[in-house]
């Protein structure tokens, strides 16, 4: 598509001389800027800081794709999210999502049993790192019947991203002090259920109560994020075939014989360890 220089003009020209915007005016604004320059389905922008659960700060999705999208994924499944790790690595930059998936990633039970649902042929994210240890992710998504971005359009969005970058950096400031109060809610439900839940992220709740050790809990996290034994025993610095001994050891423990299994009991797990997600006061 051509660029539509006067929507991108008028675009910016509402940040021109404002201080601050609300959440639902900001991501409104970076989707009619992002509209201007490709085509795209879907816009969503989530928070992260660290092992604890994103904050959803702005999407176009109409209630029943907020469930896919954005209610089911914080639930648990972010934690096997390929942009949700470049996040925790405090990686800036535009990537397509298939640039950051593991090397099983599109045959892993988790892009079968939920990634499937939402339906997309692809996603790119805008990764701005900030203070506090956070990283807003800004995704743009095409459907499968669009298609992927063509090549021109990424090298285009990649040329946007400083400016994208600066802006998120001046509009969403201080979102650490909505991490916090996520947090202090999360121990607040953490004293009802005893004093050792309150110690943990509910990422590393989960793994306690499956009662893995911290080798089996390094494995089994890469297994359902979508890393092959050949990708596990290379980042971990063992032998496939020592990779493949404590997988054959967790699916005894577990009781189960398959990755399908697996995933089922972990996001039952995490389900019933966590709270409800956070989103955005000001959608």
């Amino acid at each position: 598509m051509s660029i539509d220089l006067e929507a991108l003009f008028q675009a910016f020209d509402v940040t021109v001389g404002k201080p601050a915007m609300a959440d639902a005016e900001f991501g409104e604004t970076f989707r009619r800027m992002m509209a201007a320059l490709v085509r795209f389905d879907y816009v969503v922008v989530f928070a992260y800081r660290g092992k604890e659960r994103p904050i959803d700060l702005y999407s176009t999705f109409d209630p029943d794709e907020n469930v896919v999208f954005v209610t089911l994924y914080q639930v648990g499944p972010y934690l096997l999210d390929p942009f949700y790790h470049t996040a925790r690595a405090r990686r800036p930059g535009v990537f397509r999502m298939r640039e950051l998936a593991p090397d099983r990633f599109f045959s892993s039970e988790y892009y079968r049993s939920y990634y499937v649902q939402t339906g997309l042929a692809e996603e790119i994210g805008f990764f701005v790192t900030l203070d506090d240890d956070i990283t807003v992710v800004l995704s743009l998504m095409r459907r499968e019947k669009t298609g992927p971005f063509p090549p021109a359009e990424f090298a285009l969005l990649k040329k946007a991203e400083p400016l994208v970058a600066n802006l998120v950096r001046h509009f969403w400031p201080g979102l650490g002090a909505r991490f916090d109060a996520q947090r202090d809610a999360g121990l607040r439900t953490g004293r009802k259920r005893g004093a050792a839940a309150q110690a943990l992220q509910p990422a590393d709740t989960v793994w306690r109560d499956l009662k893995l050790t911290s080798r089996e809990t390094a494995i089994v996290d890469l297994v359902l994020q979508g890393h092959s034994s050949e990708s596990i025993g290379l980042r971990l610095n063992i032998s496939t075939g020592t990779v493949k001994v404590h997988r054959r050891n967790v699916y005894r423990k577990l009781g189960i014989s398959s990755q399908t299994q697996l995933l089922s009991i972990y996001l039952k797990t995490f389900g019933n360890t966590g709270d409800r997600p956070a989103q955005s006061t000001s959608r």
